[in-house]
């Protein structure tokens, strides 16, 4: 899709590519748009080559995690692990044929932007042959755990030092993971820069009005309410959560749960809560589209993260602290990287869901200092982690690794 937008200065890109291998939903989706937004928004014409049939402005925004985004995904996402990493390995040469034809119909690319993926080495050829300056966004690596293992483990190892020493530029996540990289490999990588997930405050703004319609629609009012948003995966632990939850909520019914999105742990959650009788309390939305998530969050007073990656930059957070609601994270170091200790939010040792549960309850109790600390998060929000934030970072790599024009 091609954007028309006023001419850049000459110390930007005159167009950029932006090329990803995802499926372009939820959380995918949130930042792809974030960054494509904020760089048209400098006026700097952007087009998006996405997997066939996974366009992020198109996709279902209310789709579920754990759901394909076409039928032919779900065929692919079901082969046996060696035939999967082949496929993706293969994709190089669909890939290339696409790139190769827009590359001849735009010469006046100056930077191609990808979200990494693994075995994809294909733009980073196509950009040195061509002299055009390919950044990679670093959002996953071999070198993490995963849910299904790598088979061709050397392979992707290998390819991935050579295409993050060879591309032009990198963007981490986290300064954490950033680290984790550049030990693992133990090679030079390409120059690169920290920039962490965002949220723009015009999207999470709500009114006194708003706030109670929604509190209202959801039987949420005179109560303290803790949300969460997000997948209901076991890696992200709302299920243990709630679990570990439900005797401290029996013991304060001025306290509700709003749960918000679906996925693997969704239906066992809802038997367990009805078991306990906590139907009352802890209200679960299923999945919503993303454009409903603010009016969600008006209807919140604090936030639960009960879990995150250890090098990842969850976008939920961003979200949280945009809507000026105060944060419960777990204290890992990315999220020690954003977070400042009862300033912008509350950390919890990671893994320890009575920590968490007892968090929880206790801020519950003081709805000034929820205040405070929301406020505050929405202000750091507001001056340093908007998209266009992560565009002046960008936009400055791309003058440090651009060939003179």
């Amino acid at each position: 899709m091609t954007q028309t937008s006023p001419a850049p200065s000459a110390l930007q890109p005159r167009r950029v590519l932006y090329h990803h291998r995802t499926q372009g939903k939820a959380v995918e989706g949130v930042h792809i748009r974030g960054i494509t937004d904020a760089l048209r928004a400098e006026g700097i014409p952007v087009d998006v080559i996405s997997l066939p049939g996974a366009d992020p402005y198109a996709s279902p925004k209310a789709m579920s995690p754990t759901r394909q985004a076409r039928p032919w995904m779900k065929l692919v996402a079901k082969l046996p692990e060696p035939l999967f990493e082949l496929a993706e390995l293969g994709y190089n040469l669909v890939a290339g044929w696409r790139l190769r034809r827009y590359l001849n119909a735009h010469p006046d690319v100056d930077m191609i932007y990808e979200r990494y993926s693994l075995f994809m080495a294909i733009t980073v050829l196509i950009g040195r042959a061509r002299g055009i300056p390919v950044i990679l966004e670093i959002n996953d690596s071999a070198s993490v755990e995963r849910v299904r293992a790598l088979f061709f483990l050397k392979m992707a190892m290998a390819i991935e030092r050579w295409t993050l020493s060879r591309c032009a530029g990198l963007v981490f996540v986290s300064g954490n993971f950033r680290d984790r990289v550049q030990q693992v490999h133990g090679v030079p990588l390409a120059p690169a820069i920290v920039s962490h997930n965002a949220a723009n405050i015009d999207k999470f703004s709500f009114t006194p009005e708003q706030r109670a319609a929604a509190r209202a629609k959801w039987g949420l009012e005179g109560h303290v309410v803790c949300g969460y948003l997000g997948a209901f995966l076991p890696w992200h632990a709302i299920d243990q959560f709630v679990m570990a939850a439900a005797e401290s909520l029996k013991a304060q019914p001025n306290l509700k749960l709003l749960l918000v999105g679906d996925g693997i742990t969704f239906e066992a959650m809802q038997t367990f809560i009805k078991a306990q009788g906590l139907e009352r309390q802890v209200v679960m939305t299923g999945r919503v589209a993303h454009d409903e998530v603010p009016g969600l969050l008006a209807a919140m007073d604090m936030a639960v993260l009960p879990s995150a990656g250890d090098y990842t930059s969850p976008v939920k957070l961003f979200e949280f602290m945009a809507c000026g609601i105060a944060p419960v994270a777990p204290d890992l170091a990315p999220i020690r990287e954003v977070l400042k200790e009862d300033q912008t939010g509350w950390m919890f040792q990671s893994g320890d869901m009575k920590a968490a549960v007892a968090m929880v309850a206790r801020r519950s109790q003081e709805p000034e200092e929820l205040k405070r600390v929301g406020g505050a998060a929405r202000d750091y929000i507001a001056h340093e982690r908007q998209w266009r934030h992560n565009i002046v970072d960008l936009l400055a790599l791309f003058q440090r690794v651009r060939p003179t024009r």
